[in-house]
């Protein structure tokens, strides 16, 4: 079994930013090891994961302890570095890691970085210790240009919302989790509501629960609240009422994958949001940096979309935390024995139906295959430069 054990921290003022990094690199005397906040614990109990090899970091992913694209990415290639750095086969580590999740682009991006840093250094005749440091720098960098791309796609997506929305005021809906609990920096979508509510355009955020895991309810409102946000908790299928209410003035959401002809990959439920969006003439926007572009994926029906077990349906998972005499991470039923469950991670926003892609790189609207392409060549532009 993987080698990984936990440790437990204080909690910090609720306005507060978390005071745990979602990930970080540690060099013990026992070794290095990448450090997770798990948030699998959360909001219940802040703990960090530390995991010493691939699979502890592989089974880290699978279970959703590190989730998130572009935190995905990150944590990829962070492993990577590990399994150099520890003396395991880096090109089998690699390819455990890429396929942990196979809807997220950027895990596979970022662990496809690191090892082409190992290779090229093995290959110009480094030492061991010179190509795990290669494969730890690259890590870093994707590490810190996420945090920078989190910053430019806050002000990008404000800035589109002002243009779209004059006056201030917002009312932003959102779906899934897209702040610091994804992301190298203050994340995507939420980094957008974020900046709004910092300059006191923000009236309101909307935070879906989004089940079956609940990562609205337990990530979104618990960064909403550190953060001192006036927001409101509500179960997915109240959103159509909201619309209907004229309660929402933009949908923010993140992405898992973004396709060549701008089909969006995102946490099961954007999809129905995108329909209400349109229907209510509301913008349905997409914050996510350009890594998440899938060049290689022609359209939404090429994206393969993650089928996860039916017991998160059948089931409803106790906090991790012990609550009320229930044993920390148990399934209590919700369905009759044997009940089958229809379980994607994952839904398609069909282009057509984005008003923009927010990428740090700017916004794409409308969304078109040659818009991207276009974004994606700035992109490589600027990183050569």
């Amino acid at each position: 079994m993987a080698d990984q054990y936990a440790q437990s921290s204080e909690h910090t003022r609720p306005t507060e930013l978390p005071a745990i990094p979602s990930i970080r690199w540690d060099e013990p005397p026992e070794g290095p090891v990448l450090v997770l906040l798990d948030q699998t614990r959360l909001p219940g109990e802040e703990s960090e994961l530390v995991c010493t090899d691939a699979p502890a970091l592989v089974e880290a992913i699978r279970t959703l302890a590190v989730r998130g694209a572009p935190l995905l990415g990150i944590a990829g290639a962070y492993g990577v570095a590990l399994a150099a750095a520890r003396g395991f086969d880096v090109d089998e580590a690699a390819d455990a890691l890429a396929g942990a999740r196979p809807t997220a682009v950027n895990l596979a991006y970022g662990v496809r970085r690191a090892q082409a840093a190992h290779r090229a250094a093995v290959a110009g005749g480094a030492d061991f210790r010179g190509a795990a440091g290669a494969a730890l720098s690259a890590a870093r960098a994707l590490h810190a240009e996420d945090a920078e791309a989190s910053a430019r796609m806050a002000a990008h997506g404000l800035a589109l919302l002002d243009e779209l929305l004059p006056g201030g005021g917002h009312r932003i809906l959102t779906h899934c989790n897209t702040g610091a609990l994804v992301s190298g920096g203050e994340g995507t979508a939420f980094a957008v509501a974020l900046k709004a509510h910092r300059e006191g355009s923000l009236r309101k955020l909307w935070v879906d629960e989004t089940r079956p895991l609940l990562q609205g309810a337990r990530l979104t409102a618990y960064e909403a609240a550190r953060n001192g946000m006036a927001y409101t908790l509500l179960t997915d299928n109240a959103a159509g009422s909201l619309f209907a209410a004229g309660e929402v003035d933009a949908v923010l959401i993140g992405a898992d994958r973004i396709a060549a002809d701008g089909s969006v990959a995102n946490k099961v439920g954007s999809y129905p949001l995108a329909v209400l969006a349109r229907y209510h003439h509301v913008p349905f926007i997409v914050v996510a940096p350009v890594t998440t572009v899938d060049p290689e994926t022609p359209d939404g029906a090429s994206i393969e979309v993650e089928q996860r077990a039916g017991q998160e349906v059948t089931e409803v998972t106790a906090p991790q935390v012990p609550v009320a005499g229930r044993d920390a991470g148990g399934g209590i039923p919700v369905a009759p024995l044997g009940t089958q469950a229809y379980n994607p991670a994952f839904d398609v926003t069909p282009p057509e139906l984005v008003t923009a892609i927010v990428t740090e790189e700017g916004v794409l609207s409308p969304v078109t295959a040659e818009g991207l392409v276009e974004l994606c060549a700035r992109s490589r532009q600027v990183t050569i430069s």
